[in-house]
């Protein structure tokens, strides 16, 4: 394992090749001794039980990330929970859209009809105003055109009278009245 040292010989140096020689302790060289450091290293990790504290530190870190998973799928059923319910209101609330147009459309319906109805009730009251009062003026004016033909009448009768009868009837008359005014009673 170990070369002796030698010497350099006149052809070595000449030819200018050196040889490079490995540090050694102990008899071991490099390659050994760090080997070895590492085992040391590796034995105190284990002696003082870094690998469990590694592991701990990890499950925690597991179990952290698990809550988080957790706590982000409650989230996100709460979340398709409202969204769910939101939903429902938002076609709630779009069905009594759809039946307060509905209701507005046979109101304006219903107040159209009633309209029609209250313009025909006033077209035909109307009408029978008119006509009531085109008959009432028709019935005024036969009362006015047979009272001045009665009037005539008794004006013409009354020029008749006065053209036919003088003094001495109009005294017969009286006296045939009066006359029969006592058979009367």
């Amino acid at each position: 394992m170990a070369e002796p040292i030698h010497e350099k010989t006149n052809t070595e140096v000449q030819a200018g090749v050196e040889h490079h020689v490995d540090p050694q302790a102990l008899g071991f060289d490099a390659t050994m001794l760090v080997g070895l450091s590492m085992l040391i290293v590796v034995l105190a990790m284990i002696w003082k039980k870094v690998p469990a504290a590694i592991g701990r530190s990890l499950d925690g870190k597991i179990a952290a990330i698990r809550a988080q998973l957790d706590e982000a799928s409650a989230l996100r059923q709460e979340a398709e929970t409202l969204k769910a319910e939101y939903q429902a209101k938002a076609a709630a609330a779009e069905a009594e859209a759809a039946a307060m147009v509905e209701r507005a459309r046979h109101e304006a319906e219903g107040i159209r009809t009633k309209a029609e109805a209250d313009a025909e009730a006033l077209v035909e009251r109307r009408t029978r105003m008119a006509e009531d009062k085109i008959a009432a003026e028709e019935r005024a004016a036969v009362q006015q055109l047979r009272a001045t033909a009665a009037e005539a009448a008794a004006c013409a009768a009354a020029r008749i009278i006065a053209e036919r009868h003088d003094v001495a009837a109009d005294k017969a008359l009286i006296d045939q009245a009066i006359g029969g005014l006592g058979r009367t009673h």
